[in-house]
């Protein structure tokens, strides 16, 4: 018995040409996502970079920030109370030996600032009868930023169509802070302090 030839039916060469042409739109999408995502990398990388800045404090033994008074630390408080008073500041805390108060500027149209004082009185002496005030003095900066918000209508097959009006909104950001470090600021308030003592233990002494 005479065995029967083995045909086979090999792919003709056009369809295994097309699997080539087939394969390479996947190839490209695949390399095209990964560009996308290397730039995106590049981009977050560069984004992310800090600025550094020296130290800004240097510690010594100026007394800017403080004075010794004859009086007893809530005579004191009290004292730097009235004084913030009498220049306009409003009382947002108020303790035996602690005072803080705000002011608002505004020095431009579009520029607003904030002034916050806080008083801080301890006793210095034994008795009791004579205090030492620290004063700190913080001014935010804050500038007014325009958002404009444009008009849209929902539609429902087309889903939300934009109108050609808008609106804008009016908003304070805050764009600095900075602690007065100015001797001239701290003496002049001192010495209102220092006023108000002086009339303070005159009313209680009669005189």
């Amino acid at each position: 018995m005479t065995p029967k030839p083995q045909t086979h039916c090999p792919l003709p060469p056009a369809a295994t040409a097309a699997s080539a042409p087939a394969r390479a739109p996947l190839r490209a999408l695949a390399l095209a996502v990964a560009g996308g995502a290397s730039a995106l990398l590049l981009a977050g990388c560069v984004g992310t970079t800090v600025k550094t800045f020296e130290v800004q404090e240097n510690f010594g033994s100026v007394a800017t920030y403080s004075r010794l008074f004859d009086a007893t630390p809530a005579q004191t408080c009290e004292a730097s109370r009235r004084a913030l008073l009498s220049q306009g500041y409003v009382i947002s805390t108020q303790q035996a030996e602690l005072i803080e108060g705000k002011k608002s500027f505004q020095p431009e149209a579009e520029s607003h600032l904030q002034m916050v004082v806080r008083v801080v009185c301890v006793p210095e002496a034994n008795d009791g009868k004579v205090s030492l005030g620290f004063v700190t003095a913080l001014q935010d900066t804050y500038a007014l930023r325009k958002t404009n918000n444009s008009a849209s209508v929902g539609v429902g097959a087309i889903g939300s169509v934009s109108l050609p009006f808008s609106s804008s909104s009016e908003s304070l950001v805050k764009v600095g802070s900075e602690t007065i470090s100015k001797d001239t600021f701290y003496e002049s308030f001192f010495d209102l302090v220092k006023r108000y003592l002086i009339i303070d233990q005159a009313q209680a002494s009669g005189g």
